[in-house]
């Protein structure tokens, strides 16, 4: 008979930032967890309750975060690990993940939950239409965890294969030039008229969505709340009077060039 998990995580994904795109789920994780870890910023939009331990960390600490918690269920305790966003996509799911993998046999007895979020791309995307209605994928720009020759060739086979391509961490004080040097490598291959929108801080109080060409994007538009999405040959932007454009991306495609 195998032995009983020796406690709970949940992995939450408190979505963009608006409490109303926190999901039910998340909503019920976080408030059953006796102890609540995650990067500073992310536990301070989860609501307080009276006897809930809070362990607050940089955001840099994804490793050690996970650890802390994971060790923490393995003592028999009920703990959430916050994650912004989904905790799937280039999130804390996976450093626990890694963390179970490489750690002690108690780390493995934990019952793991991960409870998914609204990510940024779809939020973003949904501010503006259905840029994401066709083929898409996304790609960290961050080269903390990967070498930028990676990213490079990553960006090359996503805009020859047609792809709408979302892009996450575009920018940071510690990395002020990737996003410029993606979009000149995109620029190679991707006509200039090809839509790009800057969505910053979706959902929070200093929302800002900006659409502008290809040929025209400015990297300086962009922080680390920032989500990038760039279009296709396909994607459109339609004006309306009064109103915010629309940008999408049709549900068919013109067949790839041979």
């Amino acid at each position: 008979m195998s032995a009983a998990p020796a406690g709970r995580l949940a992995v939450v994904g408190i979505g963009p930032g608006a409490a109303e795109l926190v999901t039910p789920q998340a909503a019920a994780a976080l408030s059953e967890a006796e102890a609540l870890y995650g990067y500073g910023p992310y536990l301070d939009r989860v609501p307080a309750r009276p006897g809930q331990v809070r362990m607050p960390s940089d955001n840099r600490e994804e490793r050690a975060r996970a650890d802390a918690a994971l060790t923490e269920a393995a003592s028999g305790r009920s703990v959430a690990l916050v994650s912004g966003g989904d905790p799937g996509v280039f999130a804390m799911a996976a450093a626990v993940c890694e963390a179970i993998e490489a750690g002690p046999e108690a780390f493995r007895r934990v019952d793991l939950l991960v409870v998914p979020g609204v990510t940024a791309m779809l939020a973003v995307a949904a501010r503006i239409g259905a840029p994401l209605g066709h083929d898409f994928c996304a790609i960290n720009l961050s080269d903390n965890l990967k070498p930028w020759t990676l990213v490079e060739a990553r960006l090359d086979a996503a805009a020859t294969a047609g792809f709408v391509i979302a892009l996450y961490n575009p920018a940071s004080k510690a990395r002020p030039w990737q996003l410029g040097a993606a979009f000149e490598r995109l620029r190679g291959h991707l006509v200039p008229d090809v839509p790009v929108v800057f969505g910053h801080a979706v959902s929070r109080p200093d929302e800002r969505v900006e659409i502008v060409r290809l040929g025209e994007a400015d990297a300086a538009r962009a922080d680390m709340a920032t989500l990038v999405l760039v279009g296709t040959a396909e994607t459109r932007v339609v004006d309306r009077p009064g109103l915010p454009p629309l940008v999408y991306t049709p549900r068919f495609a013109r067949e790839a060039a041979r």
